[in-house]
């Protein structure tokens, strides 16, 4: 990386009617993004698409909190508090929203906002820097990235509110407003327990600007870099703990050697660097950030955090995005042409290789798919299958019909509910776990219990206790 300051700003001169539209460009793009990032998410919920439990836990939270209740999400087990999983007690903040709209669309429709709203910083950033055309580009290829729509297309997880917060504290960064980026950054404590690393981090990069220019605000950074570092240390050790039977994750960690899957690691790297900044975000320290979250995912002896599936690489996403534009802005002052050259079209570039994978492998491809925007008929039938269990049942359930239930009823992952008797099971038929009799299968998980099937209909089964 290189060692130069980070980028200052670059006036554009332009009449007061150009610099109104020039401001409202970044929020026109974010709309634009709110809109497709809300039909490729709804669409897929409301076709029963759904790849994980996730929606469904964090609606149980979500929902626990908008009734003044402790945030127990039964599909980890049940009666478990979700601060013993997870510290993302940042979801509270969607209590209000939900209790007007319950609802896993309520969710969906939140992150996509999140997401999108990520975009004006990124934009704004690239623009006062970089110029108006150059700057809507990046802010295009970056709300158009692969890290973004794939976590769009993976439920809803908590990392939606890291994902803004950090392109607005780096904004500020690069900004020299070192104040600013630290109440920006100080919200990721109560966003995800290995944020408070990521924050540190951020925190080292602002007493570094400010120590020559505002040493008061650079030793706030260092203070902030400090406590940072103890709490994520407190919440990984005793607040964690606290609410659970201790942190389930500490497993995952170690266990194999670091270059297990190393071709996978640096395919993501390759991912993480390439078609998002052209590997020129490697001469920004900016980059730095990115290291806390890399380094657990590569630590881990878990394939799952390998890859560029999921959610994973969203909070990545910003950092490299911003660390770019402080790129581009000093490379544009070098010496040597060929880099000029290089930074200068660079912008344009990566904007059509988002375009171009936005088009043809990423999920945004889905919205010019006219299926996208039906509902099939088996979705419809199981609706209206689930629409018999009455509110405020108990029912297990697995992956497929799961999200239907969590805003009316008290939803137990299926065969993971040990002392509780259900008053109905409901599943996925394709999943193979019952095998050829679903109510012998209720049976071996429930022994002594008896079930009838209540009703069978767009591959989903309902079998109700007698």
């Amino acid at each position: 990386m290189t060692t130069d300051a980070i980028a200052g700003p670059a006036p554009v001169a332009r009449g007061a009617a150009g610099r109104r539209f020039h401001h409202a460009e970044p929020y026109a793009l974010a709309a634009l993004l709110f809109v497709a990032y809300a039909v490729l998410s709804l669409s897929r919920h409301r076709r029963m698409e759904a790849a994980s439990w996730d929606l469904g836990i964090f609606e149980q939270a979500v929902r626990a909190y908008a009734h003044l209740q402790a945030p127990v999400a039964d599909l980890k087990g049940p009666g478990a508090n979700i601060l013993g999983d997870h510290f993302s007690p940042v979801i509270a903040v969607l209590a209000p929203l939900y209790r007007l709209f319950p609802g896993p669309a309520t969710l969906l429709l939140a992150q996509a906002a999140l997401f999108a709203v990520s975009c004006v910083p990124v934009t704004r950033a690239a623009s006062r820097l970089l110029g108006r055309a150059r700057g809507l580009s990046l802010g295009a290829a970056y709300g158009l990235g692969w890290g973004i729509q794939r976590a769009v297309d993976f439920e809803f997880h908590e990392v939606c509110f890291a994902v803004p917060l950090l392109a607005f504290a780096l904004e500020a960064l690069l900004a020299r407003r070192p104040r600013a980026a630290l109440l920006w950054g100080l919200p990721l404590l109560l966003v995800k327990e290995d944020l408070g690393l990521t924050l540190a981090v951020l925190a080292l990069l602002v007493a570094r600007q400010a120590r020559r220019t505002d040493r008061r605000a650079a030793l706030a950074a260092l203070v902030t870099a400090a406590l940072a570092v103890v709490a994520a240390a407190l919440v990984f050790t005793v607040v964690i703990p606290a609410f659970g039977s201790g942190y389930g994750y500490w497993g995952k960690v170690g266990h194999v050697s670091p270059l297990a899957g190393l071709t996978t690691k640096l395919d993501t790297l390759a991912w993480v660097l390439v078609p998002t900044t052209g590997l020129l975000a490697l001469r920004s320290p900016l980059l730095l950030p990115v290291l806390p979250t890399l380094g657990w995912r590569f630590l881990s002896g878990d394939d799952h955090y390998w890859s560029t599936d999921w959610h994973y690489s969203a909070v990545l996403m910003p950092i490299v995005a911003l660390a770019l534009v402080d790129a581009l802005a000093a490379s544009g002052r070098s010496t040597r042409p060929w880099l000029r050259a290089y930074a200068f079209q660079l912008p344009g570039a990566l904007l059509a290789v988002a375009l171009t994978l936005s088009v043809t492998t990423l999920p945004l491809q889905r919205l010019g798919d006219a299926s996208t925007y039906t509902t099939p008929a088996r979705v419809t039938d199981a609706d209206r299958l689930l629409a018999r269990i009455p509110d405020g049942a108990s029912v297990e359930a697995d992956t497929a019909p799961l999200s239907r239930l969590t805003s009316r009823c008290r939803v137990y992952w299926i065969g993971s509910a040990p002392g509780v008797l259900p008053a109905f099971v409901a599943f996925d038929t394709s999943s193979g776990w019952a095998g050829d009799d679903p109510v012998a299968y209720a049976l071996r998980l429930h022994p002594g219990a008896r079930f009838g099937v209540l009703g069978e209909a767009g591959g989903i089964i309902v079998l109700q206790r007698l």
